[in-house]
This record gives structure tokens, C-alpha cells and sequence, in this order.
């Protein structure tokens, strides 16, 4: 099978209330984990890079990751960049093999958004791949993504239908109180969810995919774990997943998970070389590291996405 774009997906997520998962991979044991948690629940799956996942691994050898893991699993799999933030990286994805992309220019103007996000639409429609944009600004800080909570803001429903209309975008992220990172909210702070936003998205933009960034919800199981053995990391709380089920039962079709993806990852490696000191193998420590990848996926697509099943 080859890399599909997410139109037929979100079409059917949308139709069948639920969301597909897009997880940010970096090495060859996250795609494995994310791939074979999808193989085995039967799930579409999107499989997304951030800049700094490029300047990491290398553009080449994740596409090459990626086109392994549909050998390996005949599975509906889009790759899509996560949080282009100018014209050239957009384009050298579309160039470079990638089926989606996200043109990210919430930074900007509306005026200045609406023109980067029409102009980057119309070279990848060209070239067959589909395009997220955003409206809104989420707070927190991952990889190349850093906003202050003073600079963060809502979508404003009132804007959503003339961005759409006139840039031409497939999807669209939008800001209801998601966080980047893992550490979103300190303990005793309660998250919410602006549903009355994504609900009033939703009638505004009736049948049309709507994107959450900043979504993961931040086990206590692996913050425990990398403190225990070593990390300095502090308590926090991430966004309940019932409200995460919540939005994919709306207009919500793609659900973005990183930060629970690092914790895991980073938990499995910590806890193994704390309890075998005296190894030295990585494969006997990316192992169990690739396992908490998909014990996290096979979780989030059965109990919070609700796309287990969906692959055909």
C-alpha cells in the first residue's frame, strides 16, 4: 500500500464520529511502536515530522522509516509535517514525499496568514497533497513551537469560514485551551476544554475536519518512572481524555500526541538502565522503549480516538 493523504480519513472519522490519531515520530523504534500498536488494532494512522525532527533524523531517513513501516504493516498511513512555519519547508515536503503538510501562521496577521496559507495550498493541490492550517495560537513550547500564555488565543469562530473559503485548506487546528508540551497545567489547576467554541466551529464549518494540537494527556505512570530513577521533572497534569473523546465525537478528526509518545520513551530507557546498570546494548533498552510507545498508542486509538477498527 502506498501513503495515503487524509481526506478519506477524516471524511470517515467525521461520518463516524471519532479521530485519527497523528503521532510525531523521530527514530525507527517510535514508528515501529506507533505502527504495529496500529497494525494490531486495525487503525489509520497519521504519522507526523516537526522541523526539529528533520533537523534530527533527516528528512531521507524518515521518509524511508515510513515507507518500511507500510511494507511491513498494509496500512492506511499519511505523512504529514507538523508546524511548517514558512512556504520552503511546505514545499520541501510536498517535493520530498510527504501526502499532508500544516502551514502554521498564527503568528501572523489574519490578512498575512490567510495569504502564506492560500499560497502553500496551491503548489501542494498541485502536487496532490492536502493542507492543514491554524487559526489561534496554543501556548507552551515543543520543539520549534514556543508561545507565552500572554500570547496565546482562542480561535474566533467568526473568522473560521472566511479562512477557509479563501485559502482553500483541508483541515483546520484550531485553539480551545489545548497546550503544547508535557507539563500544561500545574496540579489543583482544573483544564477546560472551550467546547462552545469547537461547537460553534462546527456549525460554522458544517462537514469539515477540525485538528486539536496539544493534546496529550501526560501519564503520571512514566513522570513517576523518570523521576524515580533520575529525572528532574515537576508534577503536572495534561487534558483529561474524556474531553479528548469529547471533541472526537464533534467535529474534531485529528488528535496530535508527542509529549505522551517522549514520556514513555524517555520512562522505558530511564527504568531499564537504572535495574541493568551494566548493559550497554541499545537494543536491550530501546526495547522496552518501544514497547511503552505502543502500549500508549494501542490506548489512545482504543479508548480516547476511537478509530481502532476504522483501517478499512
Amino acid at each position: 500500500m502506498a501513503l495515503v493523504t487524509t481526506k478519506e480519513m477524516f471524511q470517515k472519522a467525521y461520518d463516524g464520529g471519532y479521530a485519527i490519531g497523528a503521532f510525531n515520530v523521530n527514530n525507527m523504534e517510535i514508528v515501529q511502536g506507533i505502527t504495529e500498536a496500529a497494525k494490531e488494532e486495525n487503525a489509520p494512522v497519521i504519522l507526523q515530522v516537526s522541523a526539529g525532527a528533520r533537523k534530527y533524523a533527516k528528512h531521507a531517513y524518515l521518509v524511508k522509516l515510513v515507507e518500511a513501516a507500510l511494507i511491513d504493516t498494509d496500512l492506511p498511513i499519511a505523512l504529514h509535517l507538523d508546524h511548517g512555519d514558512d512556504f520552503e519547508i511546505c514545499k520541501s515536503c510536498i517535493d520530498g514525499g510527504f501526502t499532508s503538510v500544516m502551514i502554521d501562521g498564527s503568528k501572523h496577521s489574519f490578512e498575512d496568514n490567510i495569504a502564506l496559507t492560500k499560497k502553500v495550498v496551491e503548489y501542494a493541490h498541485a502536487h496532490g497533497v492536502v493542507v492543514e492550517g491554524e487559526l489561534g495560537k496554543l501556548a507552551g513550547i515543543e520543539d520549534d513551537v514556543n508561545v507565552s500564555a500572554e500570547d496565546a488565543s482562542y480561535t474566533r469562530p467568526d473568522e473560521v469560514e472566511e479562512f477557509v473559503s479563501r485559502t482553500g485548506v483541508d483541515s483546520l487546528a484550531i485553539a480551545i485551551g489545548t497546550s503544547h508540551g508535557a507539563f500544561k497545567f500545574k496540579p489543583g489547576q482544573k483544564p477546560q476544554l472551550r467546547f462552545d467554541i469547537l461547537e460553534e466551529v462546527g456549525k460554522r464549518l458544517p462537514n469539515f475536519p477540525i485538528v486539536l494540537h496539544g493534546a496529550s494527556s501526560v501519564s503520571q505512570e512514566y513522570v513517576k518512572i523518570i523521576q524515580q530513577f533520575g529525572g528532574k521533572l515537576d508534577d503536572a497534569i495534561g487534558i483529561p481524555e474524556e474531553m479528548l473523546r469529547q471533541a472526537a465525537r464533534m467535529a474534531v478528526c485529528k488528535i496530535n500526541i508527542d509529549s505522551d509518545l517522549r514520556l514513555a520513551f524517555t520512562a522505558g530507557i530511564r527504568e531499564y538502565l537504572a535495574t541493568n546498570p551494566s548493559h550497554f546494548d541499545p537494543r536491550q533498552y530501546l526495547t522496552p522503549a518501544r514497547n511503552n510507545i505502543k502500549a500508549v498508542v494501542k490506548h489512545k486509538l482504543v479508548n480516547v480516538l476511537g478509530c481502532a477498527g476504522k483501517a478499512n
